[in-house]
């Protein structure tokens, strides 16, 4: 009986013991456990990303959703300022007639006023011119003169 033979049973009452014990049932036992905690930690991260993946749908959805209000606001502005530009124009354009017809009517009241102040200086110089011509003709018809002068006078005014 030597040394190895003796290690050998050691060997094989210590598996026994440990059989006995139960040892192999803690340590499939824990191996076990250690299986259940990676498969929820699987499950977990399976749930998660498919959380994930919701959530990036959800987000791209909403960019979309974004960007068609962004387009339709834009579209909308562009019509408002369209809108107001033409209004704009319209507003100028009334204007300009507005002051065209300012400026031709002073222009007409202008020639009326300078054919008014012609007739009355030609009225004044025939009235004037009729005056000397009555005043050196005849001294006793200075009262038909004055007479004739203040009708003209009056007639002209």
């Amino acid at each position: 009986m030597d040394a190895e033979f003796f290690f050998f049973v050691g060997a094989v009452l210590m598996v026994a013991m440990f059989g006995y014990l139960g040892v192999h049932k803690m340590i499939a036992g824990a191996l076990d456990s250690r299986i259940d905690k990676v498969k929820n930690e699987l499950s977990e991260a399976a749930r998660l990303r498919a959380e994930a993946e919701a959530l990036v749908k959800s987000f791209v959805a909403k960019t979309a959703e974004a960007e068609a209000q962004a387009a339709t606001i834009v579209a909308q502005a562009k019509a408002e300022a369209e809108a107001l530009a033409k209004e704009a124009q319209a507003r100028l354009e009334d204007y300009v007639a507005r002051r065209t017809r300012q400026a031709e009517d002073k222009i007409a009241q202008a020639e009326a006023q300078a054919a008014a102040d012609v007739r009355s200086a030609a009225v004044d110089a025939a009235i004037k011119a009729s005056e000397n011509i009555l005043k050196s003709g005849a001294a006793d018809v200075s009262a038909f003169v004055e007479q004739g002068i203040a009708s003209v006078k009056s007639l002209a005014n």
